[in-house]
């Protein structure tokens, strides 16, 4: 599982890595390709690097070789095609062998920067000063390369007589006696100086392949380099903190990065959050549009981003680590395969209870059974909160259903808070009247606010009213 297959699904982590500004076409790929960590020490060693990068980013004297070393990233080009065709012993042309030495220019000065910001036994960049050699015969120094003359001893005296020949053609007109002469002899020089560049380029290629691995590792670790830098500056950016890891979830301060830009471009208020968990079901219960659903897409993102070894967006974050995060939130009807919400919703729970056997999930669903009858729909949460509330898997399960009898840990959103006198309270408006807080609370009964939003809404007041005599009436 990797960074590529997590976007797919997670549009708020895919929020994230679209934000993640970098260099390269190499640096995205790289990122693209992250495996998700499910080891401790992995995901602490991955933290510690970018650890390290956010502190050279701040420092004023690593600024030169900082810029610089950015400098060698916006250089980068993916040779990646060209290093799978070394590797298969394929003969490599002029065009991939100045490929290569622009390549390993890069990586030389690279390697003195990443030495100089103290980044050197992060990024391990290999030294290719053998392969530079090998393409820079003349010891120029340069990116630039061609077939120089002294890797072969007839290329001097071929190359003379070739422009010597050419020159002469250039003087001459078709109808002239030796024209023809002439121009046979310029074919033959240019094949003949043909063959001894393909003769060369055999023979570099068999020496580079050799260093065929070597030129991976150093391609991989610049793009290493370039997601780490730039992660770097995002964590800065949108001031994240280093999760620790312990033995259960906490957050303080925790932030849905799409949501909490959203609403500052529209001048609109966002609350974050402190919650906690740990293994079992947490009940999360609330009044519509409380937050609820975007509570479970938060923690999603942030426990996606923790085990791609990723600082978070919060205060402060302690995190367990798990083999994946499992979600059923929002509409999950799928037409294209012909199932209803319900039956798409129902498969996924059926999933979540038996991979929850061999694996430790996150497991996040949001309003179980909310479009089946109410009496069936209740009896399926009361048997999802019972059985997982046994498995070692941390499970937070939102529900608007009163009167579940079941033994679990249970929050809930305080929601909405008095109206202030001088501010009406209207559907552009209404985030600022909820508090997305999160307390316990061990009573059985969840918030009844629907008529009241669907007041506040411009909800026909007939039917409005219709609904209050309703319930009056029962």
């Amino acid at each position: 599982m990797t960074v590529k297959d997590k976007i797919k699904s997670d549009p708020g982590f895919q929020y994230v890595i679209d934000n993640i500004d970098l260099m390269s076409s190499v640096g995205r790929r790289v990122m693209l390709n992250m495996p998700w960590l499910c080891s401790a020490n992995a995901i602490e060693a991955r933290l510690n690097d970018l650890e390290a990068a956010i502190a050279i980013t701040q420092r004023p004297d690593t600024k030169h070789s900082y810029n610089d070393l950015r400098h060698r990233l916006m250089e980068l080009h993916d040779i990646q095609g060209t290093l799978n065709s070394l590797s298969r012993h394929t003969v490599i042309e002029e065009v991939e062998l100045f490929e290569i030495k622009a390549f390993t220019h890069i990586v030389m000065q690279a390697r003195r920067s990443s030495a100089e910001l103290g980044l050197d036994h992060i990024l391990n960049l290999p030294d290719l000063s053998a392969v530079f050699a090998l393409l820079d015969p003349d010891r120029t120094g340069i990116a630039n390369f061609y077939i120089y003359d002294s890797y072969d001893n007839r290329l001097p005296s071929l190359r003379a007589e070739l422009r010597a020949m050419q020159t002469r053609l250039a003087g001459l007109a078709p109808q002239d006696g030796d024209y023809n002469e002439v121009a046979m002899r310029v074919s033959d020089l240019l094949s003949a100086q043909n063959e001894i560049q393909n003769q060369v380029c055999v023979a570099l290629s068999n020496d580079l392949y050799g260093f065929c691995q070597p030129l991976v590792n150093a391609l991989e670790q610049m793009g290493y380099a370039d997601y780490l830098l730039a992660l770097a500056v995002l964590c800065i950016d949108w001031q994240m903190c280093r999760p620790s890891i312990g033995s259960v979830t906490e957050f303080q301060g925790l932030v849905n990065p799409r949501l909490k830009h959203r609403n500052e471009e529209a001048g609109l208020r966002y609350q974050p959050v402190d919650v906690q968990f740990g293994n079992g079901v947490t009940l999360v219960t609330g009044a519509n549009m409380a937050g609820k659903t975007v509570l479970l897409k938060s923690i999603s993102t942030a426990q996606t981003m923790f085990q791609f070894g990723m600082y978070l967006p919060a205060n402060m974050a302690v995190m367990t680590v798990v083999d994946n995060v499992y979600t059923s939130i929002g509409d999950e009807q799928d037409e294209m395969n012909g199932l209803s919400s319900f039956a798409s919703e129902i498969i996924k729970i059926s999933d979540a209870v038996r991979l929850t056997v061999t694996s430790r999930l996150l497991v996040l669903i949001d309003e179980p059974a909310r479009t089946t009858n109410p009496v069936e729909g209740k009896a399926i949460v009361q048997s999802l909160i019972s059985i997982m509330q046994s498995r070692p898997s941390p499970t937070i399960v939102t529900t608007h259903y009163s009167q579940l009898g079941t033994d679990c840990r249970r929050l809930r959103v305080k929601g909405f808070v008095e109206t202030m006198a001088d501010v009406p309270l209207t559907p552009g408006n209404i985030n600022r009247f909820i508090d997305y807080s999160l307390v316990a609370d061990q009573s059985d009964d969840v918030p009844h606010e629907a008529l009241r939003i669907a007041s506040i809404l411009g909800c026909e007041s007939s039917l409005v009213e219709g609904a209050y005599s309703y319930l009056e009436s029962r």
